[in-house]
């Protein structure tokens, strides 16, 4: 699994093969209708079962790189440092240390270190963009009603 700072964009090349096989895979997944297709592999002439499941995200991934998008697949049960939960709420280390001070995203320290869960940093992230909606929300409502669009 690559980490975060080797993550690359893929090339144009990669890039065209990506969207070719991203069409063939989508034309075989809507034939299929079980869960869990068997794929071979031309050069070894190897079989494998996979899940559909498993396809399908290959088909999101095939779809992410044709368009330039570079990819990274974490497990949801991965722990994470303060530094990349930090890097993926987008705020500063010592910011989320405070979170985690108050009690706002659960942790667990090991020694010196403190260790999260990514599946907590992501769902504290999807409150506050959830929050963040409402307020905007709230304010264009408040604008509306003392007249402000009416300028």
């Amino acid at each position: 699994m690559e980490s975060l700072e080797t993550i690359k964009r893929p090339s144009k090349q990669e890039q065209k093969i990506a969207i070719e096989s991203y069409n063939a895979l989508l034309a075989a997944l809507e034939q299929l209708n079980a869960d869990e297709a068997e794929i071979e592999i031309e050069e070894t002439k190897d079989k494998i079962v996979i899940p559909l499941r498993a396809l399908k995200l290959l088909g999101d991934i095939l779809k992410s790189m044709s368009q330039g998008k570079p990819i990274s697949i974490i497990p949801i049960a991965a722990e994470v440092t303060t530094q990349k939960a930090a890097e993926i709420l987008g705020c500063s280390r010592p910011y989320f240390i405070k979170l985690l001070d108050e009690g706002k995203i659960a942790y667990t320290k090991i020694g010196k270190h403190r260790r999260i869960m990514l599946e907590d940093v992501l769902k504290y992230k999807k409150q506050m963009k959830e929050a963040q909606k409402k307020n905007i929300i709230d304010i264009m409502n408040f604008d509306e009603e003392i007249g402000m669009y009416d300028l």
